[in-house]
């Protein structure tokens, strides 16, 4: 089953490569992944069969298909593996954790690592709330940018859920980071909670001494 999912898939790309798109996708990205040339809309139509629910393999099997379609250098198949994961959502389990913490330390770039933190990620600590700050510390800690991206924006469509607590842990381990992508995404997520409580978001970013970048972006809704 893994390796017929991924000669098949293998295929199809193939037969719908474009050089001249990938060429230019490859360039979006800064030449750091290499591409088919297969647009959005026409691979999630080459996709479709490979994610009918009855057709799904195992998810221990699934898990195998991700971690090898992720060691591929085309970010097509990268894709594929992440909405392949997300297929499993109702069967997270503890363990599951650990995956998504692979695809995010694995060929990052914020493409990939925004889907897994919000869609993966952020299923995950909804079932697992208990191990929230665990994680959020160790992913401070770890030196890793996209861990550190994840620990802020795990909870971005959480809207009146989000856990505040969390959230300031979080974003109060990095004010000291110069990283575009780490203080972009405090002010994304600022920004999208302040859709359902902007006097929160009001006056945590004017008691907080946040880059200039976060806080902008933080108030972009409320201003």
């Amino acid at each position: 089953m893994v390796d017929d999912f991924i000669t098949t898939l293998t295929i199809e790309f193939q037969k719908n490569a474009n050089r001249k798109i990938a060429s230019e996708q490859k360039a979006y990205m800064r030449g750091q992944f290499d591409y088919y040339g297969i647009k959005t809309p026409q691979r999630r139509k080459i996709q479709k069969p490979f994610l009918v629910k009855q057709f799904l393999p195992e998810k221990k099997e699934a898990i195998q298909i991700v971690k090898l379609l992720w060691s591929k250098p085309q970010r097509d198949y990268h894709y594929v593996a992440q909405e392949l994961m997300l297929k499993y959502s109702r069967q997270m389990t503890e363990d599951d954790i650990t995956v998504f913490e692979f695809m995010v330390t694995h060929k990052s770039w914020w493409d990939t690592v925004d889907f897994i933190a919000t869609k993966l990620m952020g299923t995950y600590f909804k079932k697992y709330p208990e191990k929230r700050k665990n994680y959020v510390e160790k992913w401070l800690k770890s030196g890793n940018t996209w861990l550190q991206r994840s620990a802020l924006l795990f909870q971005l469509k959480y809207k009146e859920e989000l856990d505040t607590q969390i959230l300031s842990i979080a974003i109060e381990g990095l004010l000291e980071s110069k990283e575009f992508f780490i203080n972009k995404a405090i002010g994304w997520v600022l920004r999208d909670y302040s859709r359902v409580n902007p006097d929160w978001v009001w006056d945590y970013v004017n008691d907080t001494s946040l880059n200039n970048l976060s806080k902008r972006e933080a108030l972009r809704l409320i201003n």
